[in-house]
């Protein structure tokens, strides 16, 4: 479960996040949707703790991220818009390494490793170093890494930057499963069709603040009743 309690994010006098108010249930795949300098990216990295709040709360799985942040933190994964890798490590060592910041016991690790290795299809080059990788390859080794824990609660940004088709029909696929699973999901992107199709909610967030909220299935309602595609209804809403 995520829940952001009017969440607000200054820098100096620039507002980038205003008293945001979301909550995402157990399972539920929520979508922030928003056209550039949003606030989506901040939003994103408040939550994964990488950025601090100005005001407001922020909710995961009963733990307050800025009072518990260890407590919080374990159960999340975290899939960044720009996958950083270590360039001298392999991708098998990377996850060898982000597994023993969860203390995840060794012969336990191997065996994620491996179902990971096959469900992402990422065999034929997890042992070559990572400046060998194009981004595509490095997003799919972040995924992995992110997956490694088994985490209850998943952050996403712009999650298909870089792959190709198959790799991005496989990711998408993926997180569609831990949404069955009964993990929360929260997933930045631009790309309206991804969230049109993987997203059990929408919200929409303009210089910051929600300026839109709904369920796909009132979405495509909306969709119906006025004749448009969810592009120019967004386009209206965001204008």
């Amino acid at each position: 479960m995520i829940q952001l309690i009017n969440l607000t994010k200054k820098f100096g006098s620039f507002t980038a996040v205003s008293n945001l108010n979301i909550k995402v249930k157990q399972g539920e795949f929520y979508g922030i949707l928003g056209p550039n300098g949003a606030g989506k990216t901040t939003t994103i990295k408040m939550i994964s703790g990488l950025f601090s709040p100005t005001s407001g709360r922020i909710i995961i799985n009963g733990f307050d991220v800025q009072k518990n942040p260890l407590d919080a933190k374990i159960s999340i994964g975290y899939i960044p818009d720009a996958p950083f890798l270590y360039d001298k490590l392999t991708g098998r060592e990377y996850l060898y390494f982000s597994g023993g910041l969860y203390k995840i016991e060794e012969a336990k690790l191997k065996t994620k490793i491996d179902e990971l290795i096959e469900l992402l299809d990422i065999g034929s080059w997890i042992d070559k170093r990572a400046e060998d990788y194009s981004r595509g390859m490095s997003q799919r080794i972040v995924i992995a890494s992110a997956l490694l824990h088994e985490p209850s609660v998943i952050i996403i940004d712009e999650p298909m930057v870089g792959l190709d088709p198959q790799s991005a029909a496989t990711v998408k696929k993926i997180l569609k499963q831990k949404s069955a699973e009964g993990i929360s999901l929260f997933m930045s992107t631009h790309t309206l069709s991804i969230a049109e199709e993987l997203c059990d909610r929408i919200g929409i967030i303009k210089d910051g603040s929600l300026i839109f909220e709904g369920s796909i299935d009132s979405i495509n309602e909306l969709k119906e009743n006025n004749n448009k595609k969810l592009e120019t209804l967004f386009l209206e809403i965001t204008s």
